[in-house]
């Protein structure tokens, strides 16, 4: 994006944005790229990174565990990995292996699904892979505290064991010497010491001369010698010497190792810019969540649809003092490109427009802004803005003369894709001049379609924006009543600057202020005083909408709860017929038993009888009762008393009984062998061998 003056994103407040992105980074290089950060005006990759930033907002608010934990700025050892026949040090691979460590839990941890559940974020590791021969190459050297493991080659084993063998016999050694100096009473009370490398033994400096071998030096008082007994000069030598060759071998091994993990340099790169990628991204979505900050709908051309902004600062600054911050509601659209903001001073029309240009460039930086969600914001090529005294000394210009300079910049460059922002326009000359010029140049800005927002008090741009198709009034509310701003934008009409009333605010004697209304002119005084007017009913007008919504919200809340209250007894009504239900189950399966008790002793008396046709005709009457005596409960009596049973087919809408037992429904649907018959409340599903058609009996006539 194009920002005119060069200053233009520090009056905006850009810096201070960028500022607290740069905190929320870890890596050198998420610091670096939030310091460097640009604004774009590519549509695909603004959503990117607006839709990477929401991603991560996400996994941190449901407290997700993403693997980016582990600051890495290592971007000078994998530099040095490049570079032909350097030599990276048992740390330095350390901090490679850590980075190749991370880059395998990422890539675990974007497994399918959380490839598919966070699309762009996946994105940052599309274009690389993770090659696990790199830390395998460094595990064969490496141990895990950093240093160079004694199996890393034949000859670094060989040495150490060597090393190890005579340092054990320098030790014995050297504790026989130790105990016949302590002996003879030539020892100090520190028994052995190093220099440079050799061990030596302490003894008085008296007895030093007694003592043979090779004197090391002196404590600094003088009272103790440190020497190098001769039975170990030999010893140390040799120890000495292994102590070089093992030194050396390192240094090849490390060396070796370097120049295999060069070959790798540039994948490395690569991995660093992944794990700094992250940790950017991450820095956006914590400056998110301390903002509000949300994801709105992106359209590739010139358009403000915002709801409820906020200017992230400020938003910031009252989160702290627990103040309440107003947010900010406006549309400009191909229709309505140009927002003329009135009102009184201190009323809130420069931190509107601040609100307004901000929101837009941390969007087309990839960063989510403070609006609802359902806002729509489009993407500028061009952002203008002229705001405060930019008066020159240097050029010797005036107030005006730099106003009218910007002004002349504003007019030859803008376009269709320019979003501009002028605070007091024609501000600095003669009221009627001023705003003579001040109606050219928004003229003029109308004409080339650009987008932005002007503020003004004077009264003839008012009444231009009120009869200019593109361009549209819009003020600051003011409670006249209690004499306060009340920071909250009303668009569709134009505000007063509330002089007379600001003025008896902070207690101007009031002959003055009759004074001072008798000077002006009296259709000014009244189209002002109109406009006051207006506000206040305008705000009376919303008071009464927002009672209404209240009232509605109530009804809303009511109905409901009567709705809740009619499910509880439905609820109540289904629990009931069910119940029913189980009670006729219950008393079928009780006569099941009292059947298979009856059948036992049936069985029984078979066994014992010779007069079988006795028991037959028992297990008859038993098992194969007439169709009369089958109906013995009231239920089967009631429903007899009320239906009759009819050789029809089943069909939708007809009245049926069911069999077992003995209820009475409507058929609402067949489904194959099945169907669906409502009983009271409560639809069933029932075989068709179960139901039989039934009609209600005509009441008999006396």
């Amino acid at each position: 994006m194009k920002l005119y003056p060069e200053s233009a994103a520090v009056q905006l407040e850009f810096d201070k944005i960028k500022s607290l992105l740069t905190e929320h980074c870890n890596s050198e290089y998420g610091k670096q790229k939030a310091e460097q950060l640009r604004i774009h005006t590519k549509k695909e990759f603004i959503e990117l990174e607006l839709q990477q930033s929401n991603e991560f907002k996400l996994l941190l608010q449901h407290a997700q565990y993403f693997p980016n934990d582990h600051v890495l700025n290592i971007a000078r050892e994998i530099k040095l990995l490049g570079i032909p026949g350097s030599t990276l040090s048992g740390e330095e691979f350390m901090l490679i292996r850590k980075l190749a460590e991370s880059i395998e839990k990422i890539f675990r941890w974007f497994d399918n699904e959380r490839r598919i559940a966070y699309p762009a974020l996946s994105k940052v590791i599309e274009d690389t892979y993770y090659e696990k021969i790199i830390a395998e190459l460094i595990d064969d050297v490496m141990d895990e505290y950093g240093n160079v493991k004694d199996n890393a080659s034949a000859d670094l084993q060989r040495i150490r064991m060597s090393l190890y063998r005579k340092r054990n016999e320098l030790r014995r050694m050297f504790e026989k010497v130790v105990a016949r100096l302590n002996k003879s009473g030539y020892a100090a009370d520190i028994d052995e010491s190093f220099s440079n490398g050799r061990r030596v033994v302490a003894v008085f400096s008296e007895h030093k001369r007694q003592v043979k071998g090779i004197l090391h030096g002196e404590s600094d008082s003088k009272k103790t010698a440190y020497i190098e007994p001769e039975e170990t000069i030999e010893l140390n030598n040799d120890v000495f010497a292994l102590e070089n060759d093992e030194r050396k071998e390192v240094l090849r091994i490390l060396r070796a190792l370097t120049a295999q993990l060069s070959s790798y340099s540039g994948l490395l790169q690569n991995y660093y810019a992944v794990i700094g990628e992250y940790d950017f991204i991450k820095g956006k979505a914590k400056l998110a969540i301390d903002v509000n900050g949300n994801y709105p709908n992106i359209v590739d051309k010139a358009h403000i649809e915002l709801t409820d902004a906020y200017h992230p600062l400020l938003y910031l600054y009252n989160k702290k003092t627990t103040r309440k911050t107003i947010p900010v509601t406006l549309t400009l659209d191909d229709k309505k490109r140009i927002l003329v903001i009135s009102g009184p001073n201190a009323g809130g029309k420069t931190v509107t427009m601040k609100t307004i240009g901000l929101n837009q460039m941390m969007m087309q930086s990839g960063l989510l802004v403070p609006v609802h969600p359902n806002s729509v914001m489009g993407i500028f090529k061009q952002l203008f803005i002229h705001i405060g005294d930019t008066q020159s000394i240097e050029f010797e210009l005036s107030t005006y003369s730099s106003h009218l300079l910007h002004m002349k910049y504003f007019i030859e460059n803008a376009n269709g894709k320019t979003l501009f922002f002028i605070d007091e326009l024609g501000s600095g000359s003669d009221p009627n001049l001023g705003g003579a010029f001040a109606e050219v140049i928004m003229e003029e800005l109308s004409r080339r379609h650009a987008f932005g927002i002007v503020t003004t008090h004077y009264l003839n741009l008012k009444v231009m924006a009120n009869r200019t198709i593109g361009i549209i009034n819009g003020a600051m509310a003011f409670d006249e009543v209690n004499l306060q701003p009340m920071y909250k934008l009303m668009v569709g009409k134009p505000g007063s600057s509330y002089t007379f009333s600001i003025a008896e605010r902070i207690g101007l004697p009031k002959h003055l202020i009759s004074r001072a209304r008798q000077l002006v002119d009296e259709d000014h005084f009244r189209l002002d005083k109109l406009l006051n007017r207006t506000e206040q009913d305008q705000q009376q007008l919303d008071k009464d909408k927002k009672e209404l919504n209240k009232l509605l919200h109530e009804n809303e809340k009511l109905r409901k709860e009567m709705e809740a209250v009619m499910n509880r007894e439905k609820h109540r009504q289904q629990v009931e017929v069910l119940r029913h239900q189980n009670q006729i189950t219950e008393e079928r399966i009780a006569e099941m038993k009292e059947t298979e008790r009856k059948l036992k002793q049936i069985m029984l008396e078979w066994r014992r009888t010779e007069n079988k046709e006795e028991v037959m005709k028992q297990v008859q009457n038993l098992l194969f009762k007439k169709k009369e005596h089958a109906v013995v409960n009231k239920l089967a009596k009631k429903i007899e008393a009320k239906y009759k049973e009819v050789k029809a087919e089943i069909a939708v809408g007809a009245k049926v009984k069911m069999k077992k037992n003995h209820q009475v429904g409507e058929v609402k649907e067949i489904r194959g062998k099945r169907a669906v018959v409502q009983i009271g409340l409560l639809p069933m599903s029932v075989e068709l061998n179960d139901l039989v058609v039934v009609e209600e009996k005509q009441a008999e006539v006396k």
